[in-house]
């Protein structure tokens, strides 16, 4: 693990993944869409500095402008990064993201984002590579393929936790039951005070 300086002057700096995006060697920093995140990328840049100082081999690579890209909007589904174009990323971020990807097998599909600020903010996707979201804010669900709708709001956003097992919000009960049916070990947070709990 790197840990970044702190940086008082940027609160949205502990979203790392919005200024840097990494995909298998590539290491790319971002164009941040809202220029009071553009600050970010110092830090960025150091920790991915640090990481190649402690040997890890890491071919770093920056979104230009006019290019725009944050990486909530990216959402890596096997070799496929959809990339959602609206007020964070726009043509030009999206174009030079695909051809710093394609040497390393990885394509491309641009996703319109009108309902939420970013991609990831409306989909994501569990380990079997289905996306999942919550249709009234996802702008073109048959982009996806395959697509699970899910009840709840606060069901979409899900993270891998490897061996078979997701982590999401407490909030959404009926999603976490979905996902449990479909063999998924589902771990879920509560706001803060709670505890965790699991669904078989």
């Amino acid at each position: 693990m790197v840990e970044l300086d702190p940086a008082p002057e940027h609160p949205d700096g502990v979203f790392v993944e919005d200024a840097l995006v990494v995909v298998d060697r590539p290491a790319i920093l971002t164009s941040p869409g809202a220029a009071s995140r553009r600050g970010e990328l110092v830090s960025a840049r150091a920790g991915v500095d640090r990481l190649v100082a402690a040997g890890l081999e890491l071919e770093v690579a920056a979104i230009e402008p006019p290019g725009t890209l944050d990486g909530g909007d990216v959402l890596e589904v096997g070799d496929v990064l959809y990339v959602g174009r609206g007020d964070r990323t726009n043509d030009e971020g999206i174009r030079q993201l695909a051809g710093l990807v394609a040497p390393y097998g990885r394509r491309v599909v641009a996703v319109p984002v009108s309902k939420v600020l970013h991609l990831k903010s409306g989909v994501t996707a569990l380990p079997d590579r289905t996306v999942v979201g919550y249709e009234p804010l996802v702008d073109d669900p048959a982009v996806f393929r395959p697509f699970l709708a899910v009840p709840e709001e606060r069901g979409t956003a899900v993270v891998d936790l490897g061996d078979g097992a997701v982590l999401m919000s407490a909030d959404a009960p009926r999603t976490a039951g979905l996902y449990a049916s479909r063999g998924l070990e589902v771990v879920t947070v509560r706001s803060a005070g709670s505890s965790a709990w699991r669904a078989a």
